[in-house]
């Protein structure tokens, strides 16, 4: 008997990056990991920065296996056994390049900030979320 699947579509501005049958996803939500299989409640939610693990579904093709992104805020939703993933930034993991990632998080933590009040706070924060993003960067990397 063939696993119950979720049709997954992972999309960028640019591209669409997945269209596929999966078994599991592991999604990097704003405020924590999730994970999603067939039969899920709806669901709708914000994407963080993390590592979205796709797990696909064996086919007639072949086996199926795990890919791992990198992903940059955006949203997804879940419905119906459908699980739609729109995302700001999608890379591949092999595609990271762990000394550009800690170049990234060099140049990240030697940022300065400067400005008052309101505009020193956006600016603070511009910072801080880079330095999560290149660290995380530099941890898939590896």
């Amino acid at each position: 008997m063939a696993k119950k699947s979720l049709d997954c579509t992972l999309v960028t501005p640019t591209a669409q990056v997945v269209s596929g049958k999966v078994v599991y996803a592991a999604i990097p939500a704003w405020d924590g990991s999730l994970g999603v299989q067939p039969g899920r409640a709806p669901l709708l939610a914000k994407l963080g920065v993390g590592e979205l693990r796709l797990d696909f579904a064996d086919t007639d093709k072949g086996k199926g296996g795990s890919t791992s992104y990198y992903i940059e805020g955006g949203f997804v939703k879940v419905a119906d056994d459908k699980l739609t993933i729109l995302a700001e930034r999608a890379i591949p993991l092999e595609d990271l390049d762990a000394s550009k990632a800690e170049a990234e998080l060099k140049d990240a933590q030697n940022a300065t900030v400067s400005g008052q009040g309101d505009m020193l706070r956006v600016a603070t924060d511009a910072r801080t979320e880079a330095r999560h993003r290149a660290r995380t960067k530099v941890r898939l990397a590896k």
